[in-house]
């Protein structure tokens, strides 16, 4: 079972992610997004899978739902390491990985 890193910048991503969703939208959306963020990481910790590349070394993209895509990195250990949780209707060429 490969290990889950977290970035600062993926806490806080995901953490605002639910204060906006709170904010802006009911629990059964923060819930929604929690579960759906829990089974994608299940996912990348249990199975020998890949999600879609980018344009980083050793780095993919996966959606977590139609708003926000997770990208993470897989680095020389082959532990996953998230770096964003980004969302999808903010200008791509301010994403930074």
């Amino acid at each position: 079972m490969r290990s889950i890193l977290w970035s600062e910048p993926s806490k806080f991503d995901y953490w605002d992610n639910i204060d906006y969703l709170q904010r802006e939208w009911t629990l059964t959306e923060v819930y929604a997004f929690i579960d759906k963020t829990n089974e994608v990481l299940d996912l990348l910790a249990k199975e020998n899978l890949t999600f879609q590349p980018t344009n980083y070394k050793d780095t993919f993209q996966v959606p977590i739902i139609k708003q926000i895509t997770l990208y993470y990195h897989i680095n020389q250990n082959k532990d996953i390491e998230l770096l964003r949780f980004w969302n999808n209707y903010q200008n791509p060429s301010k994403l930074r990985l």
